[in-house]
């Protein structure tokens, strides 16, 4: 498929701020039909989430939830564990080391689901979806002024909240259309062990 007619050429860039976390550009661009336009967008690393299944006995799975205070929209909000890339971090590593840091669980298997751009029209951000099982409980390592609940629930409770409106978080939201059509069996994942994503 032929793309030209839509796409906007690059003619200018300039940063407008860099703080800690955002990084802001501002661009000119020239838009299809010849004319110019600006577009400020933020430069993100990147993000993973992890969907962590604890399997019952009978077949039967909960997630791992975290419930955590989100200061832009000023309340508490419910999400799969999630986390930024550090600097030359594969994205399994931080999905690794974000589901240890956040919740204490350790997962023997993981399976990449995809990628979600969470918010195109003005960042660059890029979330990749993993699916963690087999987990081991274990110590948590949160960051410095990090404060969350770890808890868990039934897929069917998760959908009921998304369905209500308890869940808003676009990635969580995400996260639970996956988990729906794996768990019926719809969209297939390929499953690897810990120590053979280690060794890539």
């Amino acid at each position: 498929m032929n793309d030209r007619h839509l796409v906007e050429v690059q003619r200018s860039s300039k940063e407008l701020f860099r703080g800690r976390l955002l990084h802001v550009l501002s661009d000119e661009v020239v838009l299809p039909d010849g004319n110019g336009a600006i577009r400020e967008y933020i430069v993100h690393p990147g993000a993973v989430m992890v969907i962590p299944l604890l399997q019952d006995r009978d077949g039967s799975c909960q997630v791992v939830l975290e419930r955590q205070f989100r200061y832009p929209v000023g309340r508490v909000m419910i999400e799969f564990p999630a986390g930024k890339l550090d600097p030359g971090e594969s994205r399994w590593q931080c999905a690794r080391r974000e589901l240890r840091e956040e919740t204490g669980y350790s997962a023997a298997q993981w399976a990449h689901a995809g990628v979600l751009h969470p918010v195109i029209a003005y960042s660059t951000e890029v979330i990749d979806i993993w699916f963690a099982r087999q987990l081991v409980p274990g110590p948590r390592n949160l960051d410095g002024g990090e404060f969350l609940d770890v808890f868990t629930a039934s897929p069917k409770e998760l959908l009921q909240w998304c369905c209500e409106g308890k869940v808003t978080d676009g990635k969580t939201l995400t996260g639970a259309l996956w988990l729906q059509n794996v768990l019926d069996s719809r969209w297939q994942l390929d499953w690897h062990s810990a120590e053979v994503l280690e060794a890539l």
